[in-house]
C-alpha cells in the first residue's frame, strides 16, 4: 500500500472553503453544545456542524430517539439552547478547535436574518434548515435570498427528501445566492410500534418521527446523483454514511464531502476516527490517490436502460454452498444439485438477486 502520505485526503467544496478530509458530523444530537463538539474535532473530522440555532430553545418529546441495526428514528428538533448561550459560550471555544464551521439555522426569514449578523463572526459557512418550511419553494427561496444577502459567508441549504422535485430545488438555491446543498436530511414522517404495546415509544403527540442512518444511503445517493447531474453546485452528502466505502460512494455520485451522525449514534463516535484511518486504503482499491478525481465518476455510468438478459455464472471455488440463493431466487431457477449449484436458463430472468446477495462473493455475470 501506498505510504499514507502519498495520499491526498483534503476536498474542496466550491472555490471558497478546503477540509482537511471529506468527513463532517450532521446537525444532531451529537454537536448539541461545546463539549460534544470539541469531542467529536478530536476524532480528526474535516469540519464542524452544529446543531441547528433558531431564535428560541427547543422542547424536545422524549424519549426522543431509538436505533435498530441500521436506522436512527428520532423527534429531535432544534437546538434546546438558546441562541444566546452558543454565541457567548459554545462557538468561542468551538472555534479555538482551529476546524471549519458550518453553523446550522433555522427556519424562516426574519428568524435567520436576526441570528446570521450574531453568528457571522465565529461562521465559516452557513447551513440553513428547511425541514419545517414546507414543501414549496417559495417561502424557501425568499430565506435563501435574504440569507445571501446578508452575509459573505457561503450558504449552504438542506434539502428535505420530502420535496418534490430535488433538482429544481437546486436551481432555486442557487439563483437565490445559495453556494451549494447538503443532501439529504432525515425521512418521515415514520411510526416505530413496539411488539409488546401497540404503540410508538417515541414521545411525541402523534408517536411519529424521522429515520437516518444506513437505511436511507440509496435515497440519498439517488437524490445526490440527480442534482450533480443537472445543476453545477457543490453538495455535501448526507444520509446513510457508516464507512470508507461509503464517503466513496457519495463523492463519486457528486458530492463534495460527507456528514455522518446516525451511524456514529448506533457505534460510537470513534466511528469518525476509524473511517479516517481507512480512507486512504480505501481510495487505493479504487486506484485513486485523492478524492477530487473520483469526484462524479458514477455520472458517467448507468446513462441507458439495458434489457438483455444474463444468467449467473457460479464460481465452485469460492462457493460454500450456503444454498442462500437458491432459496432467495424469485424465479426458482437455482438448485443445488449433487453438492453444486445448477442454474435453469430458461427459468431464470437475469434479475441480479443471487449475485447481490452471495455472502462469499461466488456469483457473477448479471449485474453492471
Amino acid at each position: 500500500m501506498k505510504g499514507d502520505a502519498e495520499m491526498d485526503l483534503s476536498v474542496r467544496i466550491g472555490d471558497k472553503l478546503t477540509l482537511e478530509n471529506p468527513i463532517m458530523p450532521a446537525s444532531g444530537p451529537l454537536v448539541g453544545d461545546s463539549e460534544k463538539i470539541l469531542a467529536l474535532a478530536a476524532q480528526g473530522v474535516g469540519g464542524i456542524v452544529t446543531k441547528t440555532i433558531s431564535v428560541r430553545e427547543a422542547h424536545v418529546p422524549r424519549p426522543c430517539i431509538i436505533g435498530g441495526n441500521d436506522y436512527i428514528m428520532n423527534t429531535e428538533l432544534w437546538s434546546e439552547y438558546p441562541p444566546d448561550r452558543w454565541e457567548k459560550e459554545f462557538l468561542p471555544s468551538i472555534r479555538r478547535a482551529g476546524k471549519p464551521i458550518f453553523i446550522s439555522l433555522g427556519y424562516k426569514e426574519e428568524e435567520i436574518l436576526s441570528l446570521i449578523p450574531r453568528f457571522e463572526p465565529f461562521a465559516d459557512a452557513f447551513e440553513l434548515s428547511t425541514h419545517y418550511l414546507g414543501k414549496s419553494l417559495d417561502p424557501i427561496a425568499k430565506t435563501v435570498r435574504a440569507a445571501a444577502q446578508a452575509t459573505d459567508r457561503p450558504i449552504f441549504i438542506k434539502l428535505s427528501p420530502h420535496i418534490p422535485d430535488p433538482v429544481e430545488f437546486a436551481r432555486m438555491a442557487k439563483s437565490q445566492g445559495g453556494y451549494g446543498l447538503v443532501a439529504i436530511n432525515s425521512l418521515g414522517p415514520v411510526y416505530p410500534v413496539r411488539s409488546s404495546v401497540p404503540s410508538s415509544p417515541l414521545g411525541s403527540a402523534d408517536g411519529f418521527g424521522w429515520i437516518s442512518g444506513p437505511v436511507i444511503k440509496p435515497l440519498a445517493l439517488a437524490i445526490i446523483r440527480k442534482i450533480a447531474s443537472a445543476v453545477d453546485i457543490p453538495i455535501i452528502g448526507v444520509g446513510g454514511v457508516s464507512s470508507a466505502q461509503d464517503v466513496i460512494d457519495f463523492i463519486q455520485c457528486g458530492a463534495s464531502a460527507v456528514q455522518m451522525l446516525s451511524a456514529a449514534m448506533l457505534k460510537g463516535r470513534t466511528l469518525y476516527r476509524k473511517i479516517i484511518a481507512a480512507l486512504p486504503a480505501a481510495l487505493e482499491s479504487h486506484g485513486f490517490t485523492d478524492f477530487q478525481s473520483m469526484k462524479g465518476l458514477s455520472l458517467k455510468n448507468n446513462t441507458n436502460a439495458v434489457y438483455e438478459r444474463h444468467t449467473p455464472i457460479i464460481d465452485p471455488e469460492k462457493c460454500t454452498l450456503c444454498n442462500r440463493c437458491v432459496e432467495n431466487c424469485p424465479y426458482n431457477a437455482l438448485e443445488n444439485r449433487d453438492k453444486k449449484i445448477i442454474v435453469d436458463p430458461t427459468l431464470c430472468f437475469g434479475c441480479g438477486l443471487c449475485e447481490s446477495r452471495c455472502p462469499v462473493h461466488a456469483i457473477s455475470g448479471i449485474l453492471r
